[in-house]
């Protein structure tokens, strides 16, 4: 039960780390506040949140392969299906701004431009879809662990 409850937390305290860098970079990511510092800053958190997200799935598997309940009740539970379905679902979200995050990077250094009102805006709406989605794989791992 040690190594349960220990998986248990470090999977929760990634999950934290996520949603924190992920709200840092909505927070960030407007066209009012872009700044050479901003668009430094943005690489940065986007870079420890898919840290954090690849700690998450680690975590996550270790959790399916080490712990009490075995890989066999997890894979026979529709709705970790689903979650697991809802979190590739984020990761593929994920790619358009860090994609954008690093060209914007790129832009600075090499002629100092910051990037476009519209691009930011388009940008923080990506953001906006993963924050979302977060909480509905939450509440699906609540349920899913309840054994519904």
């Amino acid at each position: 039960m040690t190594l349960e409850a220990f998986l248990a937390c470090i999977h929760l305290l990634a999950l934290l780390t996520m949603v924190v860098f992920l709200s840092s970079e909505a927070a960030l990511c407007r066209t009012e506040w872009m700044n050479a510092a901003v668009v430094q800053r943005l690489a940065r958190l986007d870079m420890i949140f898919g840290i954090a997200a690849v700690a998450v799935l680690a975590t996550g598997l270790m959790r399916v392969f080490l712990g009490a309940k075995g890989a066999g009740w997890y894979v026979s539970q529709p709705l970790f299906h689903l979650k697991m379905a809802l979190f590739i679902t984020g990761a593929l979200l994920s790619f358009k701004p860090t994609v954008v995050f690093r060209r914007w990077l790129r832009q600075l250094r090499d002629n100092g431009s910051l990037p476009a009102a519209a691009e930011v805006q388009s940008t923080r709406k990506w953001i906006m879809w993963q924050a979302h989605l977060i909480p509905v794989i939450a509440a699906v791992a609540v349920f899913y662990a309840r054994g519904w």
